[in-house]
């Protein structure tokens, strides 16, 4: 049976090894509608985590910021126009897969250029952020419902 230590024991603990992990940094969006409703996409099946529900973005490019990525994924996965203008980050999440240790900032945006077009997810579905916590999504995604819930109030 694991043990779990308080963030105290922990700290009187000698500290863990670190991960030795390769960082992969991706940016994700939040795309708020006038209902106050977030547009997530489901992974395709052939995929790495196949099925999942996750909030729209991708990797970001050598030389890119996370704003310009967010822009080229957006346009390449839902066929929509945005700007950094537009973009308010919300948060972020930090968490360790079994092979990479993956940092993801997360930016709320309003405004858009378009109608959202699945070009490389199975499906779209507006939700409101509470119905998140009963969807299936990526471990890295779900410390995001609670930041999204408090900024939009449910």
């Amino acid at each position: 049976m694991a043990q779990f230590l308080s963030c105290t024991e922990a700290l009187l603990a000698p500290p863990p090894d670190p991960p030795n992990k390769k960082t992969l940094m991706v940016v994700a969006a939040a795309l708020i509608n006038r209902k106050k409703q977030i547009l997530i996409g489901q992974r395709p099946m052939d995929k790495d985590m196949g099925g999942l529900w996750e909030f729209p973005g991708g990797k970001i490019e050598p030389g890119e910021t996370p704003e310009f990525a967010l822009m080229r994924e957006l346009r390449e996965e839902l066929a929509i126009e945005t700007r950094p203008c537009g973009m308010m980050a919300a948060g972020f999440t930090s968490h360790t897969y079994p092979d990479f240790h993956l940092l993801m900032p997360l930016f709320m945006i309003r405004v858009w250029k378009g109608d959202p077009t699945p070009l490389v997810h199975q499906n779209l579905q507006w939700v409101h952020a509470h119905e998140l916590y009963n969807i299936g999504m990526p471990e890295a995604d779900l410390p995001l419902i609670s930041v999204l819930e408090s900024i939009l109030g449910g």
